[in-house]
């Protein structure tokens, strides 16, 4: 009896240690046992917002979460419509996703009001506590968290003024109903004041108001400022046309604008943005709760020029913005 005992007592010790060993494992990089799946919504099409699905993916298979392997990704694109990003998020509860990735203010606050419980991974978002789904930036309270686009609109005003000193009224095109751009406008105010500048809105609902809305105010504005706005995205090329036949430069949130005929950017690397939500959803599927896990934005600026832009326009470029600016050209016709 006494050996049975025994044996007993060392099957159990050795199941407890097998046990502690998996459970270290799973903290450390994915789960063998379980294929994930993850519901991909993004608000539109744009180069930025690619760039960021594309970093998301990434990032989860540095973290060991690949597609084909563990993972199984359902891309979904709502076209710009928030009645069908609010389909497709429905669709996501009901198929028990594990995890959503919204791409987008609109992505997410359409996943946010389809699900309290399924966790939901976020990127280019600029405020995610006035968009309403977060209480904070160091814990959102809720079943989100990811990673914010949000820049310093004093370096992006700063580099604007460096290149064209000489501006009294900037222009800000941006869509009416996106929470993500009327934060930037707020921005953008409150900098724009400090400097001494007006700011002249154009606001539009569709891309169809664009054409006219932004020809009537470039008698009124210096140069314009085009954040990264979804709607604004899908038009760079029109605003750059519009604007070039005016000469008025154009600060843009993000690098696509410059390439499409924007004057200058300072902003960040969409990229590395994903990269970065896709590290929290890494950590969610092993375990861990959104509220746990904090808000962040990229520190790192890149500085983008358009050299077709900056020869139109005649403008000098200082040699320390020179030095350390990426160069793109496009949009001159």
């Amino acid at each position: 009896l006494s050996t049975f005992i025994a044996l007993a007592l060392s099957t159990v010790m050795l199941a407890g240690c097998g046990s502690a060993s998996s459970s270290t494992a799973s903290t450390d990089g994915a789960k063998s046992d379980k294929t994930y799946n993850i519901g991909v919504i993004q608000y539109t099409e744009h180069p930025a917002l690619d760039a960021a699905r594309e970093g998301f993916i990434e990032g989860l298979k540095e973290k060991g979460f690949e597609e084909g392997k563990n993972l199984k990704i359902n891309y979904q694109n709502a076209q710009g419509d928030m009645a069908i990003a609010k389909t497709i998020s429905d669709q996501f509860v009901t198929s028990n996703v594990d995890l959503i990735f919204a791409i987008a203010t609109s992505s997410l606050q359409a996943s946010y009001n389809s699900t309290k419980d399924i966790p939901i991974v976020f990127t280019a978002v600029t405020d995610p506590i006035d968009a309403g789904v977060a209480k904070s930036w160091e814990s959102s309270g809720t079943n989100v968290t990811g990673t914010s686009d949000m820049v310093s609109m004093e370096k992006q005003l700063e580099l604007l003024t460096k290149l064209v000193p000489d501006i009294k009224t900037i222009g800000v095109i941006y869509n009416s109903s996106e929470a993500n751009s009327l934060a930037q406008v707020q921005e953008l105010k409150k900098e724009a004041e400090k400097k001494n500048i007006k700011v002249k809105e154009i606001s539009v609902t569709t891309v169809n108001e664009i054409n006219q809305n932004l020809t009537a105010a470039l008698g009124e504005i210096d140069a314009l400022y085009a954040p990264t706005d979804n709607t604004v995205a899908s038009a760079y090329d029109l605003v750059g046309n519009i604007c070039l036949s005016k000469n008025i430069p154009i600060l843009c949130g993000e690098e696509a604008g410059v390439s499409k005929g924007g004057l200058c950017s300072s902003g960040i690397d969409y990229n590395k943005l994903g990269k970065e939500a896709g590290y929290k959803a890494a950590e969610i599927l092993n375990g861990k709760s959104p509220s746990d896990i904090e808000i962040t934005t990229l520190s790192d600026m890149t500085i983008t020029i358009n050299t077709d832009v900056v020869k139109k326009l005649n403008i000098t470029v200082p040699d320390d913005i020179n030095s350390k600016s990426a160069k793109v050209t496009g949009g001159v016709k």
